[in-house]
């Protein structure tokens, strides 16, 4: 060791340079050369700040239900890949987002995954989205949920096409290499059904719930609902908006609750929405959860980092990590979002900060 040469010099570099080829066939190498890009002083991410707009991707997924079939898709959905994660199937790095469409009469296939998924109803009303056999029957911005590993399939019993955002957990389950996938047995399209449809919601929507351990708690106890119509969410926002001032940095805000433990309504997905009165521009805030965003109402503005983006409704857009966000509201601005918050918070990764 004595005779080695002085750290830094040329010679110990070109000496490391030796030892990292040495290394590298037994799959060794140096952290010191990387430990400042993997332990960051602060979040990065390939994400980009990007808007989609809702007419476009339609008109595409329209042409899209004239050439090819629900069934032969299995799920005929248009995906949102983030422009910074080219390839990923992705929308941020942890969740991926796509637009489904339903035509008259369709049934889009009954299977079960462990990926957690939500609807958030764009457009059409009477569809439905069976979960375990009881169906919800979908209305515009209704959100539905399918936890992992529970039976659904989707119809369209109505007159009219149906378009919904959904919104999984897909590349989290990829990054745990945990998928796992199944269809019907002997080819069978739509689960029996096993309740009437609204059954959960009346049992479980109104701050109710079966006794414990009673045959009518017949849902998982863990994530017993599943629909959360618009009519009852927007209320709530509406009669939020009608007690108090908004809150600087969100606006009226509220969160989309798992009425089991009070906590976000899927163990890797937060949900909530947003009422921003006419006028009204929030403070600048950053948080550790990427978010897609969809515009429900209104018109506006959303200022992220140093991209501006014009917001008319049903557009999409998503805010990656710690990216500074800033929205303004021509009219009154309703937005729906929904982020991996609930797993960050589980991990204790979570972190916000207000301007």
């Amino acid at each position: 060791m004595n005779d080695a040469p002085a750290p830094g010099s040329n010679e110990a570099r070109t000496l490391l340079q030796a030892l990292y080829g040495e290394m590298a066939p037994q799959h060794l190498f140096p952290l010191w050369e990387v430990l400042h890009a993997l332990v960051t002083p602060k979040p990065t991410s390939p994400v980009e700040p990007h808007l989609w707009r809702y007419d476009t991707a339609r008109a595409h997924l329209l042409r899209a239900g004239d050439l090819i079939t629900a069934e032969q898709a299995e799920r005929r959905v248009l995906i949102l890949e983030n422009p910074g994660m080219s390839g990923s199937s992705s929308v941020t790095t942890s969740l991926y987002a796509g637009l489904q469409l339903i035509l008259p009469g369709e049934v889009a296939p009954c299977h079960r995954h462990t990926q957690c998924a939500l609807r958030f109803v764009m457009e059409g009303d009477g569809a439905f989205t069976a979960l375990d056999g009881e169906k919800a029957i979908m209305r515009p911005f209704d959100l539905v949920l399918t936890p992992n590993w529970q039976w659904h399939d989707h119809g369209n019993t109505s007159g009219h096409p149906m378009i919904w955002l959904d919104g999984l957990d897909i590349p989290t389950v990829r990054f745990y290499a945990a998928s796992f996938a199944e269809r019907l047995p002997d080819g069978a399209m739509a689960h029996p059904e096993t309740a009437p449809a609204g059954d959960t919601l009346a049992r479980y929507g109104r701050n109710l719930r079966p006794f414990a351990g009673s045959a009518a708690a017949r849902r998982p106890a863990r994530l017993p609902l599943f629909h959360y119509p618009y009519a009852e969410w927007r209320e709530s926002l509406a009669v939020m908006a009608r007690a108090g001032d908004p809150d600087p940095h969100l606006g009226h805000a509220l969160e989309f609750t798992n009425p089991a433990d009070g906590g976000p309504v899927m163990p890797t997905i937060a949900a909530h929405v947003r009422l921003l009165p006419a006028g009204f521009t929030t403070r600048r805030r950053r948080a550790t959860d990427a978010t897609v965003f969809v515009v429900v109402e209104g018109e506006g503005r959303a200022r992220i980092g140093g991209r501006e983006l014009a917001l008319a409704p049903r557009d999409l857009f998503v805010v990656p990590s710690w990216e500074s966000l800033r929205l303004e509201a021509s009219g009154d601005l309703v937005l729906f979002g929904y982020s991996d918050a609930a797993a960050q918070a589980k991990l204790g990764l979570w972190r916000e900060a207000r301007e």
